[in-house]
């Protein structure tokens, strides 16, 4: 049964939500963080910290690895450094979650605009989305460098619709974080929490999304497709 039908656009965050790029975020800050003679967190714990864009995530992976507040030059060489080997892991580090292809790929034959909208660095998003193989579903992409705020902020959502030229009742975002719906919530659109994302290592359903979906294939039910 839809569980929503007035749907004319969908929007979707990208880590967690669409890539499982866990292991090579981790693996990067893993680099950053012994290049500084700290320890490494691993992926199980570095993934707890993603979603609010690099400078977030590195402030955390810091923190955690000084057990202190970073100050600002430790932030910037650790952010530099994050960067460096990010450029070189982003792709080798990063897969599709299930069904996430084949289900992008019937939401285009339906003829619905698809639009990114995450934190993650703007220069990194085009790439990792043409070595998964499905740059091309998009029509609009929102990183982290194209608004002035980010996440859990509406602002990136309110371009969406503007571009999409919907109203709030007519796009779809779908996410894993917390920053996610909040966001949604924020622009007054419905949403869906994937939970076999990153949030922090909470339920998504805490956060109250409009439906939860443990695979991304049952997307199309819920839009009646």
């Amino acid at each position: 049964m839809a569980h929503f039908t007035d749907i004319r656009a969908l929007a979707f965050d990208l880590d967690g939500t669409l890539v499982d790029s866990a292991p090579g975020l981790a693996q990067a800050i893993d680099h950053a963080l012994g290049d500084l003679q700290l320890p490494p967190p691993g992926v199980a714990r570095a993934s707890t910290w993603i979603g609010n864009g690099a400078d977030v995530m590195m402030t955390r992976a810091l923190t955690w690895a000084l057990g202190r507040e970073p100050q600002e030059n430790e932030q910037r060489d650790a952010r530099t450094l994050f960067d460096k080997y990010y450029a070189e892991t982003v792709e080798a580090g990063s897969t599709l979650f299930p069904q996430v292809k084949a289900t992008l790929a019937k939401l285009a034959d339906k003829g619905l605009p698809l639009a990114i909208v995450t934190n993650k660095p703007t220069p990194f998003v085009a790439p990792l989305l043409a070595s998964l193989g499905i740059a091309d579903y998009f029509s609009l992409i929102i990183g982290g460098d194209d608004v002035v705020v980010k996440k859990p902020h509406p602002a990136a959502i309110f371009l969406v619709l503007g571009r999409f030229g919907v109203l709030p009742q007519q796009l779809l975002f779908v996410g894993d974080s917390r920053n996610d719906i909040l966001a949604a919530q924020a622009a007054g659109v419905p949403n869906i929490g994937m939970t076999f994302g990153y949030n922090y290592g909470e339920p998504i359903a805490s956060s109250q999304p409009d439906l939860t979906l443990d695979s991304f294939d049952e997307l199309l039910p819920a839009l009646g497709l």
